[in-house]
């Protein structure tokens, strides 16, 4: 066992504190990541504020890692000291099913998370990004290309991939007209990787405020979703929607945006149902759909996607005393577009 250094919440109701804890002693098949930086994702605050309904108290948060190997277990050839390397959602899974060959792994029963879950001995706690170390399995550890800026790759391991697995699912590409709810932390990734795949990006956003920055990051139409008339001009115009906001709002208006045997997928996670008429769905053979993050597999191609295309997260990097601060700077959409905590400041 060694000692790391964090931050960690200790109850759904109080700030994020500093706190010491053990990693977990590593074994021949793994690595030990000496982390630089850990996005903050909008799950972090859910968790952190126990909203699903499932926290696990004391929480370290964090699943958008990147940091330098400082030790391999004897076993391991994929990860030397010195490399680059990443973490995102998950830190084990389930590697017997027949799913695990179709790289499904994280839709799996025997998924681990990063944290706020137990290793898969069923007793060790698994703590996340916000500490200055980490110890994983080489299988679950993401190489991080060397033309990317360091802290800014860090969102990707969730975000990024959270757009990217729905943008090749549903097979975004030149000549399919591609509509992002919402130009957060998710939204502007899918505006930048939607338009990487040659498709044509439209967001969808409460107001035009960020209108600028969407055009300028790949997007080709915005409009505001608080002007009625937007949802008379684009109806029936969409082969594909993909939904990243946080918050319950009524499907049905962005439903009828959708194509004949168009699809939505929400992506994002309220905290309470939104309503769904049939006939939002039943009169154009719509579908409504789901999608949660990627495989390692896929996870590493979306790394060496952005690594061609030169994409990376847009973020305001934040020492770690100021992650209660960042918290509510989140929940008031008051970044532009991720908050990245730099290790260095524990």
């Amino acid at each position: 066992m060694a000692f790391a250094k964090g931050y960690a919440a200790t109850d759904a109701s109080k700030p994020l504190e500093p706190f010491t804890f053990e990693r977990r002693a590593p074994n021949e098949d793994d690595i030990v990541i000496d982390i630089k930086y850990s996005g903050i994702c909008h799950s972090d605050i859910h968790q952190a504020r126990n909203e699903w309904g499932n926290s696990k108290f004391p929480m370290v948060p964090g699943h958008e890692i990147v940091g330098i190997v400082s030790a391999v277990g004897s076993g391991v050839t994929k990860f030397k000291v010195g490399d680059k390397a990443g973490v995102g959602c998950f830190v084990n899974s389930c590697t017997t099913c027949a799913t695990r060959d179709l790289d499904l792994e994280h839709y799996m029963p025997g998924l681990v998370q990063t944290y706020n879950d137990v290793e898969a001995d069923g007793t060790t706690p698994t703590y996340g990004g916000y500490s200055d170390s980490i110890v994983v399995k080489e299988g679950y550890a993401l190489s991080i290309p060397d033309t990317l800026d360091f802290a800014a790759t860090a969102p990707l391991l969730c975000a990024g991939i959270t757009l990217y697995s729905p943008l090749m699912h549903w097979k975004a590409g030149p000549g399919k007209k591609v509509a992002i709810v919402g130009m957060g932390g998710l939204g502007h990734m899918g505006v930048k990787i939607g338009a990487a795949l040659g498709a044509e990006i439209t967001v969808l956003s409460q107001s035009l405020s960020k209108k600028e920055d969407g055009l300028k990051l790949g997007a080709t139409h915005y409009y505001a979703t608080n002007d009625p008339t937007t949802f008379e001009t684009l109806a029936g115009t969409f082969d594909l929607i993909i939904s990243t906001v946080g918050v319950t709002m009524d499907l049905n208006p962005y439903l009828s945006l959708l194509k004949l045997d168009g699809s939505m997928v929400v992506v994002g996670v309220p905290e309470k149902p939104s309503p769904i008429h049939a006939f939002s769905l039943i009169g154009g053979r719509r579908s409504l759909s789901g999608s949660m993050i990627g495989s390692i597999k896929e996870t590493q191609e979306m790394l060496d996607f952005c690594g061609k295309h030169g994409i990376v997260s847009e973020i305001e990097l934040i020492r770690m005393d100021q992650v209660n601060e960042a918290y509510e700077r989140v929940l008031k959409s008051d970044v532009r577009y991720r908050f990245v905590i730099d290790a260095a400041t524990i």
